[in-house]
Formats: C-alpha cells, structure tokens, sequence
C-alpha cells in the first residue's frame, strides 16, 4: 500500500490522526489504565472482551467509564480464543454490548505458550465475521501471502505480527513486513512485539499505516504516564506515534510471553 503518512489515515470509513492503537491489559489499576491511554494520544483502545467487563457484570466495575465510547474507538478484541467458532461468538457479543458496533479484532490463537495466530482458524472466523457484517481488523502472521488473502476475502485492516506477543523483541523480519504493506491496499498495522519507541519508528520506516501496542507501555519500567515526549517533531511523532525520551523504558525481551 502506497502511504504519504498523512495527518489521518482511514480504517474502515471512519479517519483518525493517532498512528498508535493501545490495549487495557496488564495495567496495575484502572486509575494507571485511564492514564496511560489518555497520555499516549491514541483514539483507538482495543479491549480483550472475553476478560474484560463492558457491562455483562453489572455488580463490576466497568472499563467504558474507564474509555467511554464517546471519546475513543471501542475495538473489541477476540484474545483468549483458539478456534473460529469462539472467536466469532465472542466478536457477536461484543456488538451486543456496544449497542451494534461492528469494528472488531480477530484474534485466533494457535497455543498458550507462543500466542501465535492459528492461520487456519483465523481464515475461517474472518470469512463468517465479514458474512455477518462485521468490519474485520485481523491479527495474523508475517507471511505476505495470508496478509493478501485476509485482505483479499475483505479484513478492513491486516495486522502482522512484529514478534511473539508481549516478547518485546521487536521486528524480527522487516523484509516480510515491507512486502506485506507494499502489496497492500488497505491499512497494515504491526500488531505483537513492539518493545519500544524505536520499534514502532522501524514499522512506520518500513511503511506500515500505525502500530498497537500493549504490553511495551503498561510493563515500561518508567510509564508513560510520568515519562516526556519528544517534542522535536520528528516523523514517528509527527505518525502520532510518542516518542519517549526515557532511556530504560524497553519492554524487558523475552521469547515467550510470560
């Protein structure tokens, strides 16, 4: 996909100027949860929904008073689901509870210890998702050709891979992943792995429309609700992605996650 990076960039209709997406896992509360996204710019929250409560515990606190749906991009993820048929109830239940959204992130994990995306699977639940009338936004290997066929069968977005999730190990191929945005026509975003600030730099170097990241920021030994961006107006910054300028805020590496 041929990107000029922009000030906004689309998904599925809907434009937004952040060229970083963050999840709600791993926080220690909700009150460092709230800071931290707030802080980091993104319009776009990914919230894993089969370990998060959007309302179905009603005695429970709810994460939409935490990211209210007024003020960011509710993207209910599909974590935790290792077949198609799961992966698809999930993102069916998702939509029940925010009252018909239909962006999603599929997610369908192939086994606990790699946490990487089962191909097959992940194959099937897009097909029936998008049957369905869902706007896919899909996690998935490295490999161009899947990265061709989940857009070609119509995911609104393609997300590679960058690393096993939570490794922090950074991009391990940027070969696959620079084939994979210049044979694109719909946004590609790196998804797992990301370690740093320098790393979402090197995806957006390599022509990538955004990176999501997780774990990097709510494991960062000096958070990004105390830390100082780079106000230099560099061309990371200028993607939406925060550059930080703590030097010890690297995710510790690690081959699996924990």
């Amino acid at each position: 996909m041929t990107n000029s990076h922009t000030d906004k960039f689309t998904i599925a209709d809907s434009k937004y100027s952040s060229r970083l997406l963050v999840g709600t896992g791993k926080y220690k509360n909700s009150e460092q949860t709230k800071s931290a996204i707030d802080k980091s710019g993104a319009e776009i929250v990914t919230v894993a929904i089969r370990r998060t409560n959007l309302g179905q515990k009603k005695n429970e606190p709810n994460l939409l008073d935490i990211i209210p749906p007024d003020k960011y991009t509710i993207l209910p993820n599909t974590a935790g689901c290792y077949d198609a048929a799961s992966a698809v109830r999930t993102c069916q239940l998702a939509r029940e509870l925010l009252n018909g959204h239909d962006l999603v992130k599929l997610e369908v994990l192939a086994d606990e210890k790699t946490l990487f995306p089962d191909i097959t699977q992940t194959l099937d639940a897009a097909k029936e998702l998008i049957d369905d009338n869902f706007k896919v936004m899909v996690y998935t290997t490295d490999d161009p050709i899947i990265a061709k066929r989940l857009e070609e069968i119509g995911c609104v977005a393609v997300m590679p891979l960058a690393a096993p999730i939570g490794s922090g190990l950074g991009i391990q191929n940027p070969y696959n992943i620079r084939t994979i945005v210049e044979n694109a026509s719909v946004p590609i975003i790196v998804d797992a792995g990301v370690g740093t600030a320098s790393d979402a730099s090197i995806a957006m170097e390599l022509g990538c429309d955004g990176v999501l990241m997780n774990t990097a920021i709510a494991e960062a030994k000096k958070s990004y609700t105390n830390g100082k961006r780079n106000e230099k107006g560099d061309s990371s910054r200028k993607r939406g992605i925060s550059c930080w300028t703590h030097a010890k805020t690297r995710l510790c590496k690690r081959f699996f996650p924990d």
